[in-house]
């Protein structure tokens, strides 16, 4: 695959993502989505549920890891591509090296929270990390949800 037709796919994949941020958005979540893609194929879809299951690890990556792993019926998604809106904190990166992800791409930076600041180290040694994916449209609906908090 080219570097063009894998920014278009990037794109493709990280629009499912931003749904699902937009419907936990919509359900008073802080808007973070997540899908996981294997084979071409979306096989997990999922967003924050924090507030919904009153639970602090229910966070949108936690729960696309654990639908695709059922899909597949395995915990390694050595074949998978793991798409999120937002860089996944520290908790959430631990989550994707033990299930050995080898691909991530995220949307917007998480300059407070995220993992490249507080465990660079804590992913599969050979995953790939693609940052930056329609940043701006992940980064204003965190934007939008936060200031409509405040």
């Amino acid at each position: 695959m080219t570097t063009t037709e894998q920014l278009k796919a990037d794109e493709q994949y990280m629009r499912f993502a931003i749904a699902e941020a937009r419907m936990a958005f919509e359900k008073g979540e802080i808007p973070i989505g997540a899908v996981v893609v294997c084979k071409n194929r979306i096989i997990a879809r999922a967003h924050n549920l924090t507030e919904t299951l009153c639970d602090v690890t229910a966070h949108a990556e936690m729960q696309a890891i654990t639908m695709a792993a059922n899909e597949l019926g395995g915990k390694y998604l050595t074949d998978c591509t793991l798409y999120v809106t937002v860089e996944p904190c520290p908790m959430c990166a631990g989550a994707i090296g033990w299930a050995q992800l080898p691909r991530i791409v995220y949307g917007a930076a998480d300059e407070k929270r995220g993992f490249r600041e507080y465990a660079p180290h804590v992913l599969h040694p050979k995953a790939n990390v693609t940052g930056g994916i329609l940043e701006e449209e992940c980064r204003q609906l965190m934007q939008d949800f936060f200031r409509q908090r405040r």
